[in-house]
């Protein structure tokens, strides 16, 4: 792992810059290349002009490792509100949830009942709701989340991060249930014993992990495949083995950031790829916005480029 990248995680963690940043007029300017702003019709306004361009959406409402039980339930209400306000305004958006969000450091069975209620709404709106995936210890218990609900609805689908050498496991026993999932590289400060520290294996496995989930037997169970990288190199090599294998469009979507790599997500429009972007909105940035950073150092450049623009 880069310096650079192991530095921007361990400041996204560090309160006291937390509560200094989000007070900066710099810092706030910056995040709107990332966000379009902090409030649910930020966002929806963002989705509609998105789709104008052929390009779904993803929404998520930042904040994580909630401490009150009123405070996952203020949460669960407002992502039930989003999906009836995303079918009234009839947009092509999603929702992706972390389960600390809905209570999982609280009580697992309280995270499972919320999730229940997102999911069965989704069922009602025709929508459908991923979970996010946190830090490494979170993994088990978010997959045994996923498992549960997946018995009860397809309407779920969950994120996996390839930099984690256990990924590969875990994406061979999701394989026959026709899983839903997002593949991301991975934003959290991990230790070398548990996950990949160099950029090229991270990119490598993702590639193979693509490659497994796009295979014969993953489409026949019905599983679904976001493959959420801004690489144009990974990018391209994913569109060749797409075409190579005839991969019709119903079994994958990329997947990108708002604001990221604009002129690759255009290419993939138009040349038929199915796109979905996660817009994101809230108060709670800062981390999400650092981790952000971490993932390609570049980006810092990228956000001071577009401040001074």
């Amino acid at each position: 792992m880069s310096v650079a990248r192991r530095l921007l995680l361990a400041l996204s963690t560090n309160r006291w810059l937390r509560e200094r940043a989000t007070r900066t007029p710099f810092v706030r300017r910056s995040v709107s290349a990332f966000m379009p702003g902090e409030r649910l019709e930020d966002a929806m306004a963002a989705a509609s002009v998105q789709e104008a361009r052929g390009v779904n959406t993803i929404f998520t409402k930042l904040g994580e490792n909630l401490t009150r039980v009123e405070d996952a339930e203020e949460v669960t209400r407002h992502y039930l509100d989003v999906l009836d306000r995303v079918q009234g305004a009839g947009l092509r958006a999603q929702i992706s949830v972390k389960p600390t969000q809905l209570g999982l450091d609280l009580d697992k069975e309280l995270c499972f009942r919320n999730l229940q209620r997102l999911v069965d709404r989704a069922g009602e709106r025709d929508n459908f709701v991923w979970i996010d995936m946190e830090g490494s210890p979170y993994v088990d218990p978010t997959l045994d989340l996923f498992r549960r609900t997946r018995a009860r609805s397809p309407r779920i689908g969950v994120a996996l991060q390839a930099y984690l050498y256990r990924t590969k496991d875990d994406v061979e026993s999701l394989v026959p249930l026709g899983a839903a999932i997002r593949l991301v590289k991975g934003a959290y400060l991990e230790p070398a014993s548990i996950a990949y520290p160099k950029k090229s294996d991270v990119d490598e496995n993702f590639y193979a992990l693509s490659c497994r989930l796009l295979a014969g037997d993953a489409r026949a169970a019905g599983g679904l495949l976001h493959m959420a990288t801004h690489d144009p190199v990974l990018v391209d090599r994913l569109t060749a083995f797409i075409d190579a294998q005839a991969v019709p469009t119903s079994a994958y979507e990329f997947a990108m950031l708002y604001g990221i790599q604009r002129p690759l997500q255009q290419r993939l429009v138009a040349s038929g790829r199915p796109l979905r972007v996660l817009v994101a909105y809230g108060e709670y940035w800062f981390a999400w916005y650092m981790r952000r950073l971490a993932e390609r150092p570049a980006n810092v450049w990228f956000v001071v480029k577009n401040v001074f623009r």
